[in-house]
């Protein structure tokens, strides 16, 4: 991609979330204005170590984010916004504890062993009323109500609805 602010005038984006995740397996982002992101891709978007988990104290130096414009992906739920992650960098060096980093070193080791390491992701939640007091569907009353093929057609127009925004998403990653 030749830059993210093409990316955003391409796709109609106005903002970026800039993102990582910490050790803890949270999002961690930035919201940063498609006027700014080439230069916040080029300096890194800062963030503090030790507010995010890092085994960082407040003495030590913000880590930034340096985007990685070949992951930016315009959430089709929101398509004035794109989230792009990159590599953590304190004081010029990669952040040893950066979990994209350990996966990329393990591709690497893995590969140079011969063989092919795949991922995937396995998204599982709870819908919950606003009030976030019940679950969303009263009906849903089994001890185990995973796979109950009626819960799924009771709600199957917003479960394709899910389907639909997540594979996009893996679509608009592989374009």
């Amino acid at each position: 991609m030749a830059s993210l602010s093409v990316f955003a005038k391409k796709n109609g984006v106005k903002y970026f979330l800039v993102s990582f995740v910490d050790l803890f397996g949270t999002m961690r982002a930035k919201i940063v204005p498609a006027t700014a992101i080439d230069k916040i891709a080029k300096a890194g978007a800062g963030f503090a170590g030790f507010a995010v988990w890092f085994d960082m104290t407040p003495a030590h130096p913000d880590i930034l984010v340096m985007a990685d414009p070949d992951s930016a992906i315009q959430l089709p739920w929101k398509p004035e916004v794109a989230w792009v992650t990159g590599d953590l960098i304190m004081d010029g060096k990669p952040v040893a504890q950066n979990p994209r980093q350990i996966l990329k070193q393990v591709v690497n080791e893995a590969s140079q062993a011969g063989y092919d390491l795949k991922t995937g992701v396995e998204c599982e939640y709870f819908l919950i009323q606003p009030d976030g007091q019940t679950i969303s569907d009263g009906a849903d009353t089994q001890a185990k109500p995973c796979y109950d093929q009626q819960a799924l057609m009771r709600r199957y127009r917003r479960n394709m609805r899910q389907h639909d925004h997540a594979r996009l998403a893996a679509l608009s990653e592989r374009s």
